[in-house]
């Protein structure tokens, strides 16, 4: 497999970073498969979906943190799972944790949202996990685009979990302002779920036009990541992105 570029900074003061969604259910899994999967991708922002949400949850994310040399950014049981992490290298400007409305009898679902800069760059970041209700899915789909609107930036990031594949109504929603970075610059492997035998793309990383795609898949083959490993972290396979983002 082709290597992915590493984060570095340009002469212009443009940004390489690397951000990793994963859906890691709850760390309900092997934490130290997870702890070495993340690691491995060597990650500037780590977009989390379904983080522990109930007893000492920030114990928990926290430890996740320490384990792969991150920090907590926003999120986790405050944006009802999504949650993102970081590395030293990004200032974090603002963070804000959003609700989004309750539909009795479903999940609370909610975004993890921050403003970074990462050497001369400005970057708006979103964390989300989308409904597994097709209707109400298309309408968190439209929130987050007016979030990611509604952030005062030029550059932004997006990535979660949608529960749908490409074709979808909302996937389709979403890449009419956005760039599926999957799609954009292909690299590793496609299919997120299930973990143990991956047969369909539900979750992926969006980037606004300005922000050029290097790469982005599912790290299967990277050095430090093991098949075994991937399956005992959690029921999702990550997806790595490679992105340059202008210098502001």
């Amino acid at each position: 497999m082709t290597p992915l570029p590493n984060s570095r900074t340009e002469p212009d003061g443009s940004a390489v970073i690397r951000v990793l969604t994963y859906n890691i259910r709850s760390m309900r899994d092997d934490t130290d498969a997870l702890a070495r999967v993340v690691s491995a991708c060597a990650p500037d922002l780590v977009l989390i979906q379904e983080a522990p949400l109930f007893f000492r949850w920030r114990k928990k994310l926290a430890r996740l943190a320490a384990a792969t040399d991150l920090v907590i950014l926003t999120g986790g049981g405050t944006a009802a799972g999504p949650a993102i992490l970081c590395n030293l290298r990004a200032t974090v400007e603002r963070a804000e944790d959003v609700l989004l409305p309750l539909t009795p009898g479903r999940h609370r679902r909610g975004f993890a949202t921050a403003v970074v800069r990462i050497a001369g760059a400005r970057l708006g970041v979103l964390s989300c996990h989308l409904s597994l209700e097709r209707g109400e899915r298309y309408q968190q789909g439209g929130m987050l685009l007016d979030r990611l609107a509604g952030m005062g930036v030029e550059h932004a990031v997006a990535g979660g979990d949608l529960n749908e594949r490409p074709d979808g109504r909302t996937f389709g929603r979403l890449t009419t302002v956005l760039r599926d970075c999957r799609t954009a610059a292909p690299w590793g492997a496609e299919h997120t779920f299930p973990a143990t035998g991956p047969d369909r793309r539900i979750d992926a990383i969006f980037a606004t036009k300005g922000v050029e795609v290097l790469g982005c898949g599912v790290p299967t083959g990277l050095p430090g990541i093991t098949e075994d490993a991937l399956r005992a972290a959690t029921d999702h396979l990550p997806v790595l992105a490679a992105l340059r983002v202008p210098a502001t």
